[in-house]
């Protein structure tokens, strides 16, 4: 039996973490042309002109776009819905409870955040999203864990799904000179470039030092809020430590392959988050995926993932135990894994198509029934 899915998300145009992972799993599940459709959740100053596959879009701005939403959702036999704080209308994006509600056909709701310390309104929207779900999917087990520890949810509708990742681009064991450091991913306050920025300072002593590209473009509510005052910071902070020539910022939107020759490129992938919440970070996994050594923050998905020699996990904003690690890694021999092949994205998809095969079997067991 084929099912067709409805996914609601943000979704490109969009640029985000959640648009990116929501268009690599729509292009496995629904691939054909009778596959499905995105319904595409859009806030202030997103360009909302049609895109390919997406079917209807929420505007985050239009009162009572839940109804819409979920109507179209209901046209498939399965709805994926990617959650996460911020997107959706609402104390706490309680809109999306309003969707669910009104669903007629089963959910798989996908959790991107899990807080440690949630407010009591987070807390409660979150039980409230799992109580309504049909199955729940975190892509950690440490967010797994968090979920069953810190909230009152049924632990029978939580799986374990990896985020899925892209095959890598071969690229020979040897290191380029000099070496190569790597960053990724929107900029924004909370993302740490500048206590890598003084780790780099603590490297000059190698021969030669390593270089570092910072890539991607500043976070657009970032931008709506404080224009690019952080990247600003981060010139000056660089030329103050004396590695402004060390350093390359490239703002230019990297497709998929573009990006996976940059990331192929790199000697180690340093990822200097001040956050302590971040139980999923698709950056982390590409990066492991591609085989390259990560220098990390402790935040949840690195000490869970980095526990097998692929990189090594300082603590938070500590700039001198950040540049030991990563002279400790270009210091090393060090070999490129290949990629997992249960963490290719035809993997991971298939894992979603088992868990809504199950959804809707036990949804027609329960209609037969009556």
């Amino acid at each position: 039996m084929t099912i067709r899915y409805g996914m609601l998300s943000t979704h490109p145009p969009t640029r985000c973490g959640l648009a990116t992972f929501n268009s690599a799993l729509a292009a496995e599940l629904v691939a054909g042309p009778d596959a499905g459709g995105i319904v595409r959740v859009t806030g202030p100053g997103d360009d909302e002109r049609p895109t390919p596959g997406v079917i209807h879009t929420w505007s985050g701005g239009a009162a009572g776009g839940w109804q819409g939403g979920a109507d179209a959702l209901n046209s498939f036999d399965v709805a994926v819905i990617q959650h996460e704080y911020g997107i959706y209308p609402g104390a706490d994006g309680a809109d999306v409870l309003r969707l669910l509600d009104r669903l007629t056909v089963p959910a798989i709701v996908v959790l991107h955040t899990v807080l440690a310390h949630p407010s009591l309104g987070q807390k409660d929207v979150l039980e409230r999203v799992v109580a309504a779900a049909g199955a729940v999917v975190t892509m950690t087990s440490s967010g797994r864990d968090r979920l069953l520890v810190g909230y009152d949810v049924d632990a029978a509708k939580v799986s374990v799904i990896p985020h899925g990742v892209h095959a890598g681009v071969d690229r020979g064991p040897e290191r380029g000179s000099p070496a190569h450091l790597l960053t990724w991913g929107l900029l924004g306050p909370g993302k740490g470039i500048e206590w890598s920025l003084r780790a780099l300072a603590r490297l000059r002593d190698l021969d030669p030092a390593p270089h570092y590209t910072i890539a991607g473009q500043t976070h657009p509510k970032v931008i709506a809020r404080e224009g690019e005052t952080y990247r600003e910071r981060l010139h000056r902070l660089g030329s103050l430590l004396g590695v402004a020539h060390a350093v390359t910022y490239r703002a230019d939107y990297l497709d998929a392959a573009a990006l996976r020759q940059l990331v192929a490129s790199a000697d180690v992938v340093v990822l200097p988050y001040d956050s302590r919440e971040q139980v999923t970070s698709g950056v982390l996994i590409e990066a492991v995926a591609a085989g390259v050594q990560v220098v990390a923050t402790a935040f949840p998905h690195a000490v869970e993932l980095l526990g097998d020699g692929d990189g090594v996990v300082v603590p938070h904003q500590d700039s001198a135990a950040l540049a030991e690690a990563i002279r400790l890694v270009l210091t090393r021999p060090s070999a490129r894994p290949s990629t997992p092949s249960a963490l290719l994205w035809p993997a991971v998809a298939h894992r979603y198509e088992t868990l809504a095969r199950r959804l809707v079997h036990a949804r027609s067991t329960t209609l037969d029934a009556r």
